[in-house]
């Protein structure tokens, strides 16, 4: 035990708690904002191939009787591959696209409720780490623990922006009516739903990317926790 550590030191005992819980903690959030990302693609692919099939298709002028015919002029078979959206003669919006637009609501309040947490917490570890400073044994490891602030704190932005991404993502997409009399009637006029679903692929892309670097950043943190983690252990244990 060194002159500057009392014996059974409350702080570093909630420090080592931090170190060990915490940094578990991250290990999920390396990974679950990738499997975001891949979500988002796949998302942004599917509408990406309606879009690029309305840009060209002339409007259907004799479908099928069938209420549950396939609508010819308005589904990509990609798309209908991808997440199962199928336009039919009979019906208004697909579920499929009813679901994804519930889909991403949940994922952009999800990460904006993440980001805003993470930030109000990283600012509260900001401040605690400045007691570090006293612990002459901690002095090679300060900028390592404020690194994983830092990093965890800039995580915390992009999950936020991410979700922002997606809300206005959202908002895009409903300005479109997705239904099969509206879209062959755009069909056969300006074609503007082809143009918002880009705008709307656009934005969810870059909340793919967002997600994705917030991950990245994350699991950089991974050494850091553990050299910081053994380094309190080892201070706890000498009391």
């Amino acid at each position: 035990m060194t002159a500057t550590q009392p014996p059974g030191d409350p702080l570093l005992s909630v420090v080592l708690n931090l170190s060990r819980y915490h940094r578990e903690h991250e290990k999920f959030y390396a990974e679950s904002p990738l499997q975001d990302a891949i979500a988002l693609q796949r998302i942004s692919r599917a509408l990406k191939a309606l879009a690029e099939r309305w840009t060209l298709a002339e409007p259907e002028e004799h479908p099928e009787p069938s209420p549950f015919a396939g609508a010819p002029d308005l589904n990509d078979d990609r798309a209908t591959e991808m997440l199962g959206i199928l336009f039919m003669e009979g019906e208004g919006e697909p579920a499929e696209i009813t679901r994804l637009k519930s889909d991403l609501e949940a994922r952009a309040a999800a990460a904006c409720s993440t980001g805003e947490w993470l930030a109000g917490a990283m600012a509260a570890a900001w401040g605690v780490a400045e007691a570090l400073l006293q612990y002459p044994d901690l002095a090679d490891l300060l900028a390592e623990r404020h690194r994983i602030i830092s990093n965890d704190w800039q995580a915390a932005s992009m999950a936020t922006l991410s979700g922002r991404n997606i809300d206005r993502a959202l908002a895009v997409l409903a300005r479109v009516e997705f239904t099969p009399a509206a879209l062959r009637a755009d069909l056969a006029g300006e074609r503007r739903a082809p143009r918002y679903v880009f705008s709307a692929c656009e934005l969810l892309d870059h909340a793919a990317d967002l997600a994705a670097q917030s991950a990245t950043l994350t699991h950089e943190n991974e050494r850091r926790w553990r050299v910081f983690h053994e380094r309190v252990e080892q201070l706890t244990a000498a009391d």
